[in-house]
């Protein structure tokens, strides 16, 4: 019974470690594609007028912003096109550095309609209204931004320091110095001793 016991213990064990060291290994490019694909679903939308139920508070806050400069259906697409290429290029991991800077600058932008429009934003005090709660779960995405941005930073600090190491490499985090390292370049040939031994 014990013997059987403990053999379930450590299959279990074994089981979480597994899933454990592939939360380890997927999470941060699975993030990165759930991220890519979320802002495809946001941005697309916006592309077809009135389709998008964001649309009004989005160009309201585009203009609030540019103090008039871009407008209405110009804000519009200009947001989905922000939108759509920040999905792409976290779907495919093309110029990640470029669309981490620019989904940051995005988020931060999403919070001010909290602060210019709260007759929409805000039922009462610390109470929000549909269009504020969509606004203040953008706290987890900013969150999630900061984790890609992160492991993007170590992965292209370590291929840095090891320019022989390859982006998948770097990512995985498996260095390829854990294998025996053997240098092409011969080392000192040892010193003749003859004549020290005929003495």
């Amino acid at each position: 019974m014990a013997y059987s016991f403990h053999r379930a213990h450590q299959a279990r064990r074994a089981c979480l470690d597994t899933a454990t060291g592939l939360a380890a290994r997927s999470g941060p490019r699975l993030l990165q594609i759930s991220f890519g694909v979320v802002f495809l679903w946001f941005g697309l939308p916006k592309f077809v007028p009135h389709l998008s139920a964001m649309d009004g508070l989005a160009t309201d806050t585009i203009t609030a912003l540019s103090h008039g400069a871009v407008t209405g259906e110009s804000a519009r697409v200009l947001l989905a096109v922000l939108e759509t290429l920040i999905g792409l290029c976290l779907l495919f991991g093309r110029l990640l550095r470029m669309a981490l800077a620019a989904l940051l600058l995005q988020l931060v932008g999403t919070f001010t309609p909290l602060l210019l429009f709260p007759g929409r934003t805000w039922k009462s005090l610390l109470v929000p209204t549909l269009e504020g709660q969509f606004i203040i779960k953008n706290l987890i995405l900013v969150s999630a931004a900061i984790v890609i941005g992160g492991g993007f930073h170590r992965a292209t600090d370590r291929s840095h320091r090891d320019p022989g190491r390859s982006d998948v490499t770097a990512v995985s985090g498996r260095h390829p110095s854990a294998a025996p390292h053997f240098s092409a370049r011969p080392g000192p040939l040892p010193r003749c001793t003859c004549r020290r031994n005929e003495r």
